[in-house]
């Protein structure tokens, strides 16, 4: 009997983790949905347990390497840093991390560069805990705005930053005007970002569209945008000094994926710590994850990467 019940609990929660996939899309609304989702994740700490202070894909070198999980993490970022050419700024620099999630990057950017780091996020809960993170003698602070309507002034920022916040915003062309508007003129835009194929060139299959609608319910998603249409987004502002630079970063970034996956595997002392409910939670996004993995493997999705420097006065 007691077999019976061990063998019966993992499909009782398998079953319950499909249904609840199946049954509770997280269908972007507003921003108070992306807001709601995050504070709820911060909140229980299961993604910051398995993922660690950044909220975004590691860097697995090119060709990718095997790699701990929250090191290509860190290392993205200072993959990130070398490719936008900060690595050349000077300490004090100022910068404003859009879409800064709970401040790992920002942390990074200002010991290790010494740069004043502005982090903003939509969700409270994210504010909180990176302020909770950040030691009080980091050049790093955190506050509540909204990507599509950011509170500072025009030319607030020497560099605006921004790691994987694109998908989350409903209106991609506000969303570069914001990024430029408040950048100072000179100043570097720096964006990494999830994006599709352009399917104004090859238009979505008939297995693709599914899975793209998947991919944008389950996490909120409004719309990806390609690489090719955010960077003539970029451009089209007349912000821009000569071309905005571009760059594919799918396949050193591509091993996140899975890699994520195997730390709910790697990492059992998360089933104790969180118990039952924390684990059909992170079943319940398994095949999002899987989805992901299959649609960037694919080329229906693209690790994009920008760089753009705004137009001098």
């Amino acid at each position: 009997m007691n077999l019976l019940l061990l063998l019966t609990i993992p499909l009782v929660l398998l079953t319950a983790a499909i249904a609840l996939y199946l049954f509770t899309a997280r269908r972007y609304q507003s921003a108070d949905s992306v807001a709601n989702s995050y504070d709820q994740w911060t909140e229980d700490g299961i993604l910051e347990f398995y993922w660690g202070e950044h909220i975004h894909l590691g860097h697995y070198g090119m060709p990718p390497r095997r790699k701990d999980f929250l090191r290509a993490k860190i290392d993205f970022v200072h993959e990130m840093v070398r490719w936008g050419g900060l690595d050349r700024l000077s300490p004090g620099t100022t910068l404003l991390d859009v879409g800064c999630g709970i401040g790992g990057s920002s942390r990074i950017l200002a010991r290790d560069y010494g740069f004043a780091v502005t982090g903003v996020t939509i969700s409270p809960e994210q504010v909180k805990r990176a302020q909770q993170l950040t030691p009080p003698d980091l050049t790093a602070r955190f506050q509540v705005d909204d990507a599509m309507a950011l509170s500072f002034p025009d030319a607030s920022f020497d560099v605006v930053w921004s790691v994987e916040a694109g998908p989350h915003m409903p209106d991609k062309a506000i969303f570069a005007k914001e990024l430029l508007r408040v950048l100072k003129p000179g100043g570097l835009l720096v964006v990494a970002d999830w994006n599709q194929r352009d399917d104004r060139t090859l238009p979505l299959n008939f297995w693709e569209k599914p899975v793209m609608r998947q991919l944008l319910d389950q996490w909120a998603h409004p719309k990806f945008a390609s690489i090719e249409e955010f960077a003539e987004l970029l451009a089209a502002t007349h912000w821009v000094t000569g071309e905005v630079i571009t760059a594919d970063w799918t396949q050193p970034t591509l091993p996140s994926w899975l890699d994520s996956i195997w730390q709910g595997v790697a990492r059992p002392a998360g089933l104790v710590k969180f118990g039952p409910s924390g684990l059909l939670k992170s079943l319940r996004e398994v095949p999002t994850l899987l989805l992901m993995r299959l649609a960037f493997g694919a080329g229906l999705c693209r690790f994009g990467m920008f760089r753009a420097t705004k137009t001098s006065l």
